[in-house]
């Protein structure tokens, strides 16, 4: 039997279970059972002396390094060159490491 939602909150993402009979009759969702149980969750109280600020902070977004712009960029070409490595093997039929010189399939070449 899948999960049920405790709470009816719309962010809760559990699908409740359909239900039916065997005659290939319309699924409609499930009722919940009277042993049902509802929880109320809520938050900690802060320790006494421990204030809310009451100003956010406004942070200004820095104008070089990990910003999300860049972050965004970064990855863009990072999957670019991944595409165009791949296509470069295919039509040269050899790996990238063959392409720049490496020798590859000989294993370490170590004197035991």
């Amino acid at each position: 039997m899948a999960a049920r939602c405790a709470l009816s909150s719309p962010s809760c993402l559990v699908r409740q279970p359909l239900c039916g009979n065997k005659l290939g009759k319309k699924l409609t969702p499930c009722l919940p059972s009277p042993r049902a149980v509802r929880v109320r969750v809520s938050a900690a109280k802060l320790p006494p002396g421990v204030e809310v600020p009451r100003v956010q902070p406004k942070l200004s977004e820095p104008f070089l390094g990990f910003t999300q712009t860049a972050e965004i960029w970064n990855s863009r070409a990072c999957m670019i060159g991944l595409i165009g490595t791949f296509i470069v093997e295919l039509v040269l039929n050899k790996g990238i490491l063959q392409i720049i010189g490496v020798e590859v399939g000989k294993g370490l070449d170590l004197p035991l």
